[in-house]
């Protein structure tokens, strides 16, 4: 067996390169993580267990405001909502319809996009920002110490590979290598048992772009790839058999015309599998300098379409962390922030998307008595369905700010309008931090020196008084009132957050 070791695979040298980060995975989370990283000039090496090509067997097929707005902040939002269908409410039963035209977003809508088209642009960029792709390559190690990381692989003529790198992060989902290389136990149960998935043609069209319902004993929903198939999950609460139980198309009808009343006229399957619906959640997203995002560090159940969207915000919180330490912008503190912020998030992602599923699967009186009690107050009480729409598109998710901090801090920003005509997400791009001041501020030159490429410093297009630091991923690092004049308190903040001008 040939065994090698160097800094990317290439070479003998046992020298770790300090400053390389190994991402496993080459999903939307581990493609947004590995472009962030590679944009901001630190070496990125992409390993997929899988051979180079981008199946049209799709997850996930939402991409809800807070994503939207993560990847507009990289000039990505507009190509794909150009490729989907944009929808401006969901409905989760029959009772309940989330209205989404009233977010505090430019994004007010979800986008109704399959997984494969997301993953092509975002491997796009990747390449063009020079992520080294190791495709059809599998994780059979992970080794570590204060110094760096290594990652064993299997190519795919069977040599094994040694890979160095300062840190490793797996983004390879619910089975993660990496995970059980670490050590980390996944904790959870399954929720759904024979799930049923089919990809189908359809004689009839449904009347709404995403169909969805559940009665006592079954649940149904439909979305369209867009290429005259649309995918088809389905369950039926008596039909509970093995994973490896084959589907047929009548089992799909079947369920469908309980849940949704008709069938559509289904035929010509191009796929079908049957699956089960886990939670579970890592406990710790970080063991030593190796990390998890995405389904290696938490599923859930597909309600709400909330998956590949948690994964892809997991990548933007932990992205621009890793480049600012790696870059000698930020001490190694910093990363332990990515826990702190994103693990609550992912619990609340489990008790959300669980809630709406089992609210779907109510099936006794008493059960059902308290879904109609639930969708009541949801559909009159405007604060708790606006709470329930944060939590489903990502918006309504803060950070843990410092004890006495400003109250905005650890809060998402909208993409407010600013002085200079622009947007601040279109500020952002490039992983920097936005200072905003007063519009009446005294300019000073806060963007010079070392931190000239990683600070743009814009004012308020409003009469707004605060100052506020946002960091790269669209959260307030920190705001002042009337600090417009205080040209030191501004200058400390801004050398905490990226380090000296000089």
């Amino acid at each position: 067996m040939n065994v090698k070791t160097g800094t990317n695979g290439t070479n003998g040298n046992s020298t770790r390169n300090t400053r390389d980060v190994i991402v496993v995975g080459a999903g939307p989370t581990g493609l947004l993580l590995a472009g962030d990283l590679a944009a901001a000039g630190i070496p990125v090496t992409l390993v997929e267990r899988r051979p180079h090509k981008i199946s049209n067997l799709s997850r996930a097929f939402v991409l809800h405001a807070r994503s939207l707005e993560q990847l507009d902040a990289r000039g990505l939002a507009g190509e794909l909502e150009g490729k989907g269908r944009k929808l401006d409410r969901l409905r989760l039963f029959s009772r309940l319809t989330l209205r989404l035209d009233t977010l505090p977003s430019r994004f007010n809508h979800l986008l109704v996009l399959p997984q494969y088209e997301v993953e092509k642009v975002l491997e796009r960029r990747a390449v063009e920002a020079g992520v080294r792709f190791r495709y059809d390559t599998e994780v059979t190690g992970v080794d570590q110490d204060v110094d760096g990381v290594t990652v064993h692989v299997r190519g795919p003529e069977g040599e094994s590979e040694a890979l160095a790198a300062a840190y490793a992060v797996g983004t390879d989902g619910h089975r993660s290598a990496v995970r059980r290389a670490i050590g980390l136990p996944f904790p959870g149960k399954s929720v759904i048992r024979s799930v049923v998935l089919a990809d189908v043609r359809l004689d009839e069209k449904p009347e709404e772009l995403l169909t969805a319902n559940a009665v006592g004993d079954a649940f149904a929903f439909i979305a369209p790839f867009g290429d005259g198939y649309y995918r088809v999950i389905c369950w039926h609460r008596d039909r509970d058999v093995p994973d490896s139980e084959p589907v047929d198309l009548d089992e799909v009808r079947e369920n469908t015309r309980l849940a949704l009343g008709r069938d559509y006229g289904m035929r010509d399957a191009r796929w079908m599998s049957r699956f089960h619906s886990d939670e579970r959640q890592a406990p710790a997203y970080r063991v030593g300098r190796v990390f998890l995002a995405g389904d290696a560090a938490h599923v859930h159940t597909p309600a709400g379409g909330q998956g590949m969207n948690t994964g892809l915000q997991d990548a933007a919180n932990l992205g621009w962390k890793l480049a600012a330490v790696l870059g000698g912008h930020a001490g190694a503190a910093l990363l332990d922030t990515y826990q702190a912020e994103r693990h609550p998030v992912g619990k609340a992602v489990l008790r959300s998307s669980g809630g709406i599923v089992r609210l779907a699967m109510a099936k006794y009186p008493w059960t059902l008595a308290f879904r109609y009690a639930l969708t009541t107050v949801l559909n009159h009480v405007g604060p708790v369905r606006a709470r329930m729409v944060g939590q489903v598109t990502g918006i309504g998710y803060t950070y843990p700010a410092p004890r006495g901090s400003h109250r905005l801090v650890g809060t998402r920003v909208p993409d407010v309008a600013l002085r200079s005509g622009g947007r601040l997400y279109e500020s952002l791009r490039g992983g920097r931090f936005v200072l905003i001041t007063p519009r009446d501020a005294t300019p000073h030159a806060y963007d010079t020196g070392v931190r000239k490429d990683r600070l743009a410093v814009e004012s308020w297009a409003s009469d707004r008084r605060t100052t506020v630091l946002v960091r790269p991923d669209g959260y307030v690092a920190w705001a002042a009132e009337g600090a417009d004049g205080d040209v030191d308190r501004v200058e400390a903040a801004l050398t905490a957050a990226l380090g000296t001008a000089s």
